[in-house]
């Protein structure tokens, strides 16, 4: 008999799975109110309410799986899940149509001014000629991010004989062009388009995304709409903007901060808002409940799951022979693909030595977690990154090597692009842990963590002076400087490491240093 904790309100509808299956017991209760039998559960399925943190893991000791009833697990520890052997699971694809279908119905109600008229005839007047709006047909819709939702967009933007640009650092031509639309760059994108809607992650590169700088490039008279994450658009840059007339609309269903109770954005009669409902219909809610349910009823019964977002449960031993490994290739991952911000089309590992012995396929899915993570708009980690790849259209293999370079162990991963190509060779030291040895056939020696700043330069005397005196003006301390070079006058690289990130502006005064050939700052 399985006991599963019901924590946040999930309709019986939604667990209609579980609730027929003979072997389990469903309990509805919030956490605090079994807290001395927290215990005897074998599963937890939540929403966004309850906090699934480590202390919270500690004490449900029989827990095998936690099934997140929605998309975001912002309110999981999956690390720490994953430490205890416990599979954390999402149902990723439950409200994807609901949010596309909530913004294009924002996007209808903004430019016809719909929400605006609605209040007026309910205040008894009669006012036509205040509310003229603008048609959606021929117009340019701007996409920023193409994950499900944003391709979910497109699709009813060209039935309402709309032009669709995209951008997306990471579509493929072949992708775009399977699927209709014009992929663009960030500038084009905001220069051509009518309307603009965001569909990206949160992240560190995506916050304030559309901002003062960026906002300035876009059309007068653009129209704007958030119904992915608050925080994309900067907030007091869409005020500003709002203010002088260059944005004609916004229609917003998320905030930086939520509620938005003291939010000036309210204020303007050109915003429209709705409270975070981009997932919330019926059939969402219940899409991902079942999803979730079935998905933990297949768990139970010692079957495969597919939208897992962290290792499946395995032995301690194994965890703690693989570990290491895949968290040298997720940091290998995500060094390349913030060096090499294109699209690309093949991913290969090669192993050698000692860790060619071990479970490398999930160590391989370590190296695609890391790569997508920064690329995809949901989740993704060992379990799900093939799948997520396969998506992408990535192909992906791995294969094994003689040749340890002098190492008892050595991972080679090799990203080929539309244009370009990254190669990154790794191994993990007892007591040092994991260390780049190579990049781009460059001999080099870093621990693969904290601020970063990965420098191509032209081997000459005072460069590394030059750089030092930039950092120095602006009072910033290097942490640690590896330099690498293959003939003397010939390209070289140097990988610095600071105490706290690097300024953008810093990063455009070292790019005028007229020896160096291109800057990337990693963040690991």
């Amino acid at each position: 008999m399985y006991r599963i904790l019901v924590a946040d309100a999930i309709s019986s509808e939604g667990l209609a799975p579980l609730l027929k299956a003979e072997n389990i017991e469903v309990i509805q209760k919030k956490v605090g109110e079994v807290e001395d039998s927290l215990h005897i559960y074998d599963a937890l399925l939540v929403r966004s309410a309850t906090q699934v943190t480590e202390e919270l893991l500690t004490k449900m000791t029989n827990l095998k799986i936690v099934g997140r009833a929605g998309v975001g697990v912002d309110n999981i520890d999956a690390d720490a899940a994953t430490k205890r052997g416990i599979v954390v699971i999402n149902a990723p694809n439950g409200n994807t149509i609901s949010t596309a279908e909530h913004t294009f119905a924002m996007m209808a109600s903004l430019v016809r001014h719909i929400p605006q008229a609605n209040i007026s005839v309910k205040s008894r007047e009669w006012n036509r000629s205040a509310f003229v709006g603008t048609e959606l047909y021929n117009k340019q819709l701007g996409i920023i991010g193409f994950g499900r939702i944003g391709s979910e967009i497109a699709k009813r933007a060209k039935a309402f004989g709309m032009k669709v640009c995209v951008f997306d650092p990471f579509l493929t031509a072949t992708r775009a062009e399977k699927l209709g639309v014009n992929s663009v760059s960030l500038d084009s994108l905001l220069a051509a388009a009518d309307i603009i809607t965001v569909h990206t992650p949160l992240t560190k590169e995506t916050k304030g995304l559309l901002n003062r700088e960026t906002l300035a490039k876009t059309k007068k008279g653009v129209y704007l709409l958030n119904c992915a994450r608050g925080g994309i658009i900067d907030e007091e840059a869409l005020i500003h903007y709002l203010e002088i007339g260059h944005v004609k609309g916004a229609a917003l269903d998320v905030f930086e901060v939520e509620p938005p109770i003291d939010n000036k954005l309210l204020d303007f009669a050109q915003v429209i808002t709705t409270p975070h409902l981009g997932a919330s219909t019926k059939e969402a809610q219940l899409n991902v409940a079942e999803d979730v349910a079935f998905e933990v009823l297949q768990f139970l019964e010692g079957k495969p799951v597919s939208s897992s977002i962290n290792l499946p449960a395995i032995s301690k031993e194994v965890f703690e022979k693989i570990y290491p490994y895949t968290t040298l290739t997720k940091q290998m991952g995500s060094i390349i693909s913030q060096c090499m911000r294109e699209p690309v089309q093949e991913i290969s590992v090669t192993y050698a030595g000692t860790v060619a012995d071990l479970e490398t396929n999930y160590i391989t899915r370590g190296v695609l977690a890391g790569f997508l993570k920064p690329r995809v708009d949901h989740p993704v980690n060992e379990v799900n990154a093939s799948m997520v790849a396969k998506q992408q259209g990535i192909t992906f293999g791995e294969k094994v090597s003689d040749d340890t370079q002098g190492y008892s162990n050595i991972v080679q991963v090799t990203v080929k692009g539309d244009h370009n190509s990254f190669t990154i060779t790794g191994t993990y030291i007892q007591d040092y842990g994991p260390r780049i040895v190579n990049i781009q056939a460059f001999d080099i020696d870093f621990a693969p963590e904290g601020h970063l700043v990965y420098i191509q330069h032209t081997d000459k005397p005072g460069v590394i002076g030059n750089v030092g005196k930039v950092l120095g003006d602006h009072n910033v301390n290097i942490a640690t400087m590896q330099v690498g070079r293959k003939q003397k006058g010939g390209e070289a690289i140097m990988m610095l490491s600071f105490d706290k990130q690097l300024d953008d502006n810093i990063l455009a005064t070292l790019q005028s240093v007229s020896e160096i050939v291109s800057i990337h700052k990693i963040e690991l």
